[in-house]
């Protein structure tokens, strides 16, 4: 057993406030949102259970984490209803619109310009 996988070993949670795992060492019976949405569910205003832990050299803490939650007190997804789908529509389009020139693209406008690229870079857009 490395020394890496003894630091984020703390099941009683002593140690970091919450039963702690190495990173895919975690038991059966919990699960992160993206498994709990792939199985259909959501934590549904449960607290975090666990967490998974593992070292990482890149980030600035030094520690990558992932929380869990309890399978058995999670609930179903709630269904889209044809409200949902048409705020998100809307929220959509809004992404899609230039807030300056006004024209919807197909694409997101990105936020890093917060406008479209023609309106971003105007005098780059002249013809060679």
């Amino acid at each position: 057993m490395s020394a890496a996988f003894g630091k984020c070993f703390d099941p009683t949670g002593a140690e970091f406030g919450i039963p702690t795992f190495p990173w895919r060492y975690a038991p059966d019976g919990y699960a992160t949102r993206r498994q709990l949405r792939a199985r259909g569910l959501r934590p549904g205003g449960q607290p975090v259970a666990a967490q998974v832990m593992r070292h990482n050299r890149g980030r600035k803490s030094g520690v990558q984490v992932g929380y869990l939650y309890r399978l058995d007190l999670a609930k179903p997804v709630r269904p889209m209803t044809s409200r949902k789908w048409g705020a998100l529509a809307l929220a959509m389009l809004a992404r899609r619109t230039c807030p300056k020139c006004r024209i919807t693209y197909s694409y997101c406008i990105p936020t890093s310009l917060g406008m479209c690229v023609l309106c971003a870079h105007p005098d780059e857009q002249r013809a060679a």
